[in-house]
């Protein structure tokens, strides 16, 4: 049994809904398996300076010296991927919901949500999996933190 595809023109809401939601999902896929993007230090360089950064902030706050002033991560190409994913998976939500509600047939919509939400779905996973493991190496770092700086 074949069904006919409604025609773009009928239908804009559904079919901006999907396309929407296509993007955000390709945006958060190659956020995950492409990147990143921009210049970033090895790993290990990356480890000394936060052990470094513990051991120093450690330091300021037994002995009572101010706490160097917070800095502002500037936008790279990483961080404008990292925010445009949502964003389109939002959009497709919402070109989803107007989708349905202007009476679009309701597989138009349902596909343009299910790419939105399974753009977030991704990304919050992955982010939730990288803090994790982030915490862990963070623990392995203080609990080691006097054989790695040597004493």
């Amino acid at each position: 049994m074949t069904q006919e595809i409604p025609p773009f023109r009928d239908h804009p809401w559904g079919y901006c809904a999907i396309i929407f939601g296509a993007l955000a999902l390709s945006i958060a896929l190659l956020n995950i398996f492409g990147g990143p993007f921009s210049p970033q230090a090895p790993i290990g360089q990356t480890i000394g300076e936060i052990a470094g950064d513990i051991r120093a902030s450690a330091l300021r706050a037994v002995s009572g010296a101010e706490q160097p002033p917070k800095t502002v991560r500037g936008w790279d190409i990483d961080r404008i991927l990292l925010v445009a994913a949502p964003l389109f998976g939002v959009g497709a939500l919402l070109l989803a919901t107007v989708s349905a509600l202007a009476g679009d047939p309701r597989r138009l919509a349902a596909y343009g949500a299910a790419f939105g939400v399974s753009a977030i779905a991704i990304q919050v996973v992955w982010w939730l999996v990288i803090i994790i493991a982030a915490m862990m190496l963070i623990v392995a770092i203080i609990e080691n933190i006097d054989g790695i700086l040597g004493g």
